[in-house]
């Protein structure tokens, strides 16, 4: 896993083996990332990463001028992990959250103009997260809500949606505020 763009281009973060993570490939974080930096200029803007896992989309944030970022995930290790890649290379403006990512989405206030969420492709709940978000207004007027998950998983009918991009065996699904919000 590597960072593909800004100051921390080029670096490889090699998590621990024994982490319950599947990190985006770097194929297709680099045509996410292509598509919101047209969009969004990443020094305004606020960023939420779910399911966090490795840090690798917080960091790639991060290394391209974000500096308001919230990263949630459950499991302890992916948690000191992060931690331990922030001090190592003392990247700024990523506040870590050891939390249940629907629990979190329930008692949370803040609204972002991205969310990123990369629930493990298991997950039978994956759905919800476009509902909890909007339901909680979470999303920022403008922003948008990125869902990674399995290329079998039909995301189209939920409120909000405006595209899927495929990339292999894996999808981006992005949702807009609905209007009547």
């Amino acid at each position: 896993m590597r960072i593909i763009g800004g100051t921390l281009k080029g670096i490889r973060l090699n998590a621990p083996e024994n982490l319950p993570v599947r990190p985006t490939t770097d194929m297709a974080k680099e045509a996410l990332f292509n598509i919101l930096y047209n969009a969004y200029d990443f020094e305004n803007c606020s960023v939420l990463d779910l399911f966090c896992g490795t840090g690798n989309i917080s960091i790639e944030f991060a290394s391209r001028g974000a500096s308001d970022i919230t990263a949630v995930d459950k499991h302890s290790g992916c948690i000191y992990w992060v931690k331990s890649v922030i001090k190592n290379y003392d990247i700024k403006g990523i506040e870590l959250h050891k939390a249940d990512v629907f629990k979190f989405l329930e008692t949370h206030k803040k609204s972002y103009q991205i969310i990123f969420a990369d629930p493990p492709y298991d997950l039978p709940t994956i759905p919800l997260i476009s509902e909890l978000v909007f339901k909680n207004n979470l999303l920022a007027d403008n922003g948008v809500l990125i869902v990674e998950h399995p290329t079998n998983l039909r995301l189209e009918g939920k409120p909000g949606y405006t595209q899927t991009r495929k990339y292999g065996n894996s999808s981006f699904t992005f949702f807009e505020k609905p209007s009547q919000q």
